[in-house]
């Protein structure tokens, strides 16, 4: 018998706090804790700050410290009603020269922490950053987080090499040396302050750290949407949570702005318009108007603040398109277009029109937002609309598309073909992949049919990717715009010789694009039936 190889590395040292904060959340703040502790020795201490709860998870705690001499619980007296509070509790309570966060509903996953530690180390940096994945429950969908910054191992002697880095407003897929975040007097907003983690990031960057980045995946966000409370972050439906992610963003610029990083201030502002208002303007369609009112002058205002130079700033950049549109109307408008814009791959639909000088412009009551700066893009690069439309048939459902001329750029381009794919929403395969050639269906606009077969779908959730091709070889991926009305939309049964019967509805996401959802076979039909009468129960 041969005895075991010795793994040659020495073993870790135990160097690392993990501070996990929780607030009423027995059910997951256990789970939470157990991942901290399995990350082996390299973890010293897991910090558990209970922020005043009342549904015994103190108590759940404690029973877990009783039988691990490396986890300390430590219980606020008030209730901060945020997590900036909490974490700052755990940050003074720290003795270990490393400290990372750990909110209570996610998890660590293994080897996070000796991934880190060793990347520090190794650069000697005073932080560590990994990729974190979100974890859609209770599908199980993962999407990984700014994964652009994660693709190898890299070493930044200053944040201000990658600026990037202010995308990645996470806290808690870092590791931070604790001596650093006292030095520089790093701590997050107290009380409740609704995205705290945008300052803390902005002050952690502000103070100009050698970083370390790896590939490695470092920390699961666990979403769960159907939960009876959201977390405060995705809890989008109030215009409070809009104005407190304005104020973390002005916040987070003045930051950086002061310690004299203007590129990473510049980078942003430009994260603020391409990120975050186009991601809530593609919401103002699911919100009634005095939202919608109090959510266009918030953010009016808010723009008015930026310089001519800040507002021009890659003027044909969608989030900065849009800013214009805001900035040039007293009141809300165009909110179905400016949905699509906000669409990622943005879609610019109908009108096109100009000026009476002939330049382009956002449209004829509003001609001083000017669209000439997108011209100057390639085809591939431009915001382009399709129009899709899927009515379900026993025989042969057909998709239609039509690509509207824009500008003339279409037609300079060459006739296209347009590859047709439908993804699955739980797992990502494509199915129905084919190549059809887009033909002129009148002066402004290129159509064509692709057949779908919904039976060798399945079931699922389906959404459309299409990718345009022009002569030269150039592509632009995109997605669809659902056309609605005169039973468009409408779920459909429809008899199937593989499954005896499905059920088939074509439906329009939060940002326009066609998407299908396919249930098959009665067993299928029944749970879509059940699903539908729980809501209308509810």
């Amino acid at each position: 018998m041969h005895p075991e190889p010795r793994d040659p590395r020495p073993a870790p040292v135990a160097q690392v706090a993990v501070v996990v904060i929780g607030y009423n959340d027995r059910a997951h703040v256990g789970e939470a804790v157990r991942s901290a502790l399995a990350q082996g020795p390299a973890v010293a201490e897991v910090i558990a700050v209970d922020d005043c709860s009342t549904d015994g998870s103190d108590a759940l705690l404690t029973g877990l410290a009783a039988g691990e001499p490396r986890l300390r619980v430590v219980r606020r007296s008030v209730n901060s009603g945020g997590c900036g509070s909490p974490r700052n509790t755990g940050i003074d309570a720290v003795t270990a020269p490393y400290v990372m966060f750990l909110d209570s509903d996610d998890v660590l996953p293994p080897g996070a922490v000796d991934a880190l530690l060793a990347a520090a180390t190794d650069a000697r940096a005073q932080v560590a950053s990994g990729l974190c994945v979100r974890r859609e429950l209770p599908s199980g969908r993962e999407q990984p987080w700014q994964a652009p910054l994660y693709t190898a191992h890299s070493v930044l002697a200053r944040p201000s090499q990658q600026p990037r880095l202010v995308h990645d407003t996470l806290c808690v897929n870092k590791l931070y040396r604790t001596d650093f975040l006292r030095d520089h007097g790093i701590r997050f907003p107290e009380g409740r302050f609704l995205y705290e983690d945008f300052v803390f990031t902005a002050r952690v960057l502000a103070a100009s750290p050698r970083m370390a980045l790896v590939p490695d995946r470092v920390y699961v966000w666990q979403v769960r949407r159907s939960a009876g409370r959201l977390s405060l972050s995705l809890d989008r439906g109030g215009i409070e949570n809009w104005t407190a992610r304005v104020q973390a963003c002005a916040l987070a610029y003045d930051i950086l702005l002061g310690a004299g990083q203007q590129e990473l201030a510049r980078a942003a502002r430009a994260k603020f318009l391409d990120h975050d208002v186009r991601m809530y303007a593609r919401e103002l369609g699911l919100r009634d108007a005095p939202y919608r009112r109090a959510w266009w002058e918030h953010t009016r205002a808010y723009l008015a603040r930026y310089d001519a130079a800040g507002r021009e700033l890659a003027p044909d950049a969608p989030g900065r398109l849009l800013a214009r549109v805001v900035l040039a109307s007293p009141e809300p408008r165009d909110l179905p277009r400016l949905r699509e814009l906000a669409a990622r791959p943005a879609r610019l639909l109908p009108p096109y029109a100009r000026a009476p000088e002939g330049d382009p412009v956002w449209s004829a009551d509003l001609p001083e937002v000017s669209l000439a700066p997108l011209l100057t893009r390639p085809v591939a690069a431009l915001p382009l609309a399709v129009d899709a439309e899927l009515r379900p048939r026993a025989r042969a459902s057909v998709l239609r598309l039509r690509l509207h001329e824009f500008y003339g750029k279409v037609a300079e381009a060459g006739p296209p073909e347009v590859d047709v794919a439908w993804h699955g929403r739980e797992d990502e395969r494509g199915r129905g992949r084919t190549t059809v050639a887009l033909t002129p269906s009148g002066p402004d606009s290129w159509s064509a049919e692709v057949p779908v077969d919904l039976a060798r779908l399945g079931s699922g959730t389906w959404d459309l990717r299409l990718t345009l091709r022009f002569p030269d070889g150039t592509r632009r991926e995109t997605t669809a715009h659902a056309l609605a009305g005169a039973g468009r939309l409408r779920r459909r049964a429809v008899p199937s010789a593989l499954h005896g019967v499905l059920l088939a509805q074509p439906y329009a996401t939060h940002s326009g694009a066609l998407a299908l959802r396919v249930a098959t076979g009665l067993h299928g039909a029944l749970t879509v039936a059940r699903g539908r009468l729980r809501r209308l129960l509810h």
